[in-house]
């Protein structure tokens, strides 16, 4: 088992090009700068500018689903009074829905050639959603702006529905359908809450 291992070693040592003269970078320097420079771009059937168009509207999405999980988990935190279980876990399975969501919108961007979210920095710079960091918010006002943030990246959701059309993006069209749905679903649960 040794030689065999030994000789796996020899084989990898003999496919490296020789060092350059002065070079005492290792191997491993050496290969993790080649893999930072690597491409990222993913073949796909659409054109470059359906990529662009497509995926620029799907990072900015996604920014606004991190902003919206972020507000809702926030209300969910400090939410208070008598109905506080009941919105409690209200907006912890809205939180949740959305969360869910993150994972095939950055994933999808990455199956059409384009590079998604990297950091919260980026986020913020995208986000459509405003923060809110008010010490105490009302029940009824926090069930409010989230049904209004709903409705609004329901919207956001329709004219990225309209940009894949456009493109003839049929896959991305399909997930969008479901999540309007999902979103429209959680603003009625928000507005017949508040009523």
């Amino acid at each position: 088992m040794k030689a065999e291992k030994a000789e796996r070693v020899d084989l990898d040592i003999a496919a490296e090009s020789p060092p350059r003269r002065g070079d005492t970078r290792t191997t491993n320097e050496k290969t993790a700068a080649s893999l930072r420079s690597a491409s990222l771009r993913t073949p796909t059937s659409l054109g470059a500018q359906a990529t662009l168009d497509i995926t620029g509207a799907l990072n900015a999405l996604l920014a606004d689903f991190f902003a919206l999980y972020l507000k809702t988990k926030n209300f969910h935190w400090h939410v208070s009074g008598p109905h506080f279980r009941d919105y409690h876990l209200l907006l912890d399975e809205q939180a949740d829905q959305l969360y869910a969501t993150t994972d095939p919108i950055a994933e999808r961007v990455r199956k059409l050639g384009g590079e998604t979210l990297r950091s919260i920095g980026h986020i913020a710079r995208l986000q459509r959603v405003l923060d809110n960091d008010a010490e105490y918010v009302t029940p009824l006002d926090m069930l409010a702006e989230l049904r209004e943030e709903n409705a609004q990246l329901a919207e956001r959701m329709r004219e990225t529905h309209d940009v894949c059309d456009e493109h003839n993006d049929v896959a991305t069209s399909s997930l969008l359908e479901v999540w309007i749905d999902e979103a429209e679903r959680r603003a009625w649960f928000l507005f017949e809450a508040t009523r």
